[in-house]
C-alpha cells in the first residue's frame, strides 16, 4: 500500500508528525510505501511570496516565527486565503498531474490551508483514493483553516476539533478522535538516567529548580529575553535552551553573561533526553511542544496574548482547562510565573495532572489509516446545508 503525507516546511511540528507515524508504521512492520513529500516544492512555480519577495512561502513564515514578527497574524492569514482561492486553479493541475505520475492508495494531510486544493487535485486524478487531513493542532481555526466541507476523513487529537468537524456537517464515521497530538516513539522510550551526572556534564547544579526553554524548530528572539527576565529576577533556577535551526539566537544567548547556570544548544534529535533534566517547561502554546513537555510529566508555561498565533491562543485555554500549567499575559511576565509556578506546591499538582495524560496518538492513526483504506473514499454527497451557519469558531 503507497501512502502519502503531505507537509509545509513551515514551522517544524508537520514533518515532525509525519516522521513519528512513518517510524511507528515500521515498528508494527505494516507493509506499507511511506513517501513524505513538501508540498511547497511542488507549488514553487506558483509561489507569490517568491515572485514578490525572492523568499519561498515556508521560509518567509519561519522567518516571521524567529524574529516573533506575529503581531496582525490574523490579517496576514486572510491575505494568504485569498491568494489560494486565486491560485486555486493552477494549484489543482499541478496536483492533478503528480497524483496521476505517483498513484497512491491512500494521501494524508498533516497542513491546514491547502486541503481543498490538494484533495481537488487527487479527485480529478484518482476518484477511489481515501484522503485524510491529520490535525496537528489542538483545535481548528476556522473558516478554511483545517476543516473544509468535502467529503474526505479528520483525525482529530481533541474533543474540541472532532467536534468542530461533526458541526460542520461531516458524518460521525468519518471523524475520527484519538487520544492527542502525535508525538515521535522516543518520546515513550523508559530510559534510565543518571539525572545528577547529566546536569554535572552541562554545566548545571544538581539541585536547582530546571527550566527547559523551547520554541520551535526555529527558535524566536524572544527566548532571550526569557533567559535575561529570569536571570534578573534572582530565582533560585537554572534554564536548557534549545534554539533548533537558529544559529544567531544560540551565539546570541551564549554570549550572555548570566548569574544562573544557563546551558545552551541548537537543533537537536533528542529533546526528550533534555526533557529528563528538566522540571518544567517555558515555551510558545504550539501544541507539539506543549504535547511533547507533557508526555515527559513537565509542566509547561507559555505566554497567550495579542502576538501569539491566532491558531494556538486555544492551546493557552486548554493548558488551563487541563491543570497542567500556567499562562502569563507577556513574557516579559515569565518571572512572575516561574515564581508562581514553583510555590504553594504548584509544580507537583501541575506534574501530577501532566502525568495523567495518555497520549497514545502516534500509535492509534495507522490503524485508523488501515481502517480508512477498507473503508474507501467517502461518497461525493453534499453535506447538509444547515451546517452552512455552524462554520465559526465552536
Amino acid at each position: 500500500m503507497r501512502v502519502h503525507f503531505v507537509l509545509f516546511d513551515a514551522g517544524g511540528g508537520h514533518r515532525a508528525a509525519a516522521t513519528a507515524l512513518q517510524v511507528a508504521i515500521r515498528s508494527q512492520q505494516r507493509p506499507w510505501e511511506i513517501r513524505i513529500w513538501n508540498l511547497q516544492d511542488l507549488l514553487d512555480p506558483l509561489d507569490p511570496a517568491r515572485k514578490l519577495l525572492g523568499i519561498r512561502l515556508q521560509d518567509l513564515y519561519n522567518l516571521i516565527l524567529k524574529q516573533n514578527w506575529t503581531l496582525g497574524a490574523r490579517y496576514l492569514l486572510r491575505v494568504m486565503h485569498a491568494l489560494i482561492r486565486l491560485y486555486h486553479a493552477p494549484m489543482v493541475r499541478r496536483l492533478e498531474s503528480h497524483f496521476r505520475r505517483e498513484k497512491p492508495d491512500l494521501v494524508v494531510s498533516l497542513i491546514p490551508h491547502f486541503n481543498r486544493p490538494i484533495f481537488d487535485g487527487l479527485r480529478r486524478a484518482h476518484d477511489d483514493v481515501p484522503y485524510v487531513t491529520l490535525l496537528t493542532d489542538l483545535a481548528d481555526y476556522p473558516p478554511h483553516f483545517w476543516i473544509e466541507r468535502q467529503p474526505q476523513y479528520f483525525i482529530c487529537g481533541s474533543e474540541r476539533a472532532a467536534q468542530q468537524a461533526l458541526a460542520l456537517g461531516h458524518p460521525p464515521h468519518a471523524v475520527f478522535r484519538v487520544s492527542g497530538m502525535v508525538l515521535h516513539p522516543r518520546f515513550y522510550e523508559v530510559a534510565e538516567v543518571d539525572r545528577a551526572g547529566a546536569r554535572r556534564s552541562l554545566g548545571l547544579d544538581v539541585g536547582l529548580p530546571t527550566g527547559l526553554v523551547l520554541f520551535g524548530g526555529h527558535g524566536s528572539r524572544v527566548m532571550r529575553r526569557i533567559v535575561a527576565e529570569l536571570d534578573r529576577s534572582g530565582l533560585p533556577l537554572q534554564l536548557l535552551v534549545i534554539c533548533g535551526h537558529n544559529r544567531q539566537l544560540l551565539d546570541s544567548i551564549r554570549r550572555m553573561r548570566t548569574r544562573m547556570p544557563v546551558h545552551v544548544t541548537g537543533f537537536t534529535h533528542d529533546v526528550p533526553g533534555y526533557m529528563r533534566l528538566a522540571d518544567f517547561f517555558i515555551g510558545k502554546p504550539g501544541p507539539g511542544s506543549i504535547s511533547e513537555a507533557l508526555a515527559m510529566k513537565l509542566p509547561v508555561l507559555v505566554a497567550s496574548n495579542a502576538w501569539t498565533l491566532p491558531h494556538e491562543r486555544y492551546n493557552a485555554e486548554w493548558i488551563r482547562q487541563q491543570g497542567v500549567g500556567l499562562v502569563v499575559p507577556s513574557y516579559r511576565r515569565i518571572a512572575e510565573g516561574v515564581a508562581e509556578l514553583l510555590s504553594n506546591g504548584n509544580l507537583e499538582r501541575f506534574r501530577a495532572r501532566a502525568a495523567a495524560i495518555e497520549n497514545r496518538a502516534v500509535f492509534e492513526v495507522p490503524e485508523i489509516l488501515a481502517e480508512i483504506v477498507r473503508r474507501g473514499p467517502l461518497s461525493a454527497s453534499p453535506l447538509p446545508a444547515a451546517h452552512l451557519r455552524t462554520s465559526g469558531r465552536l
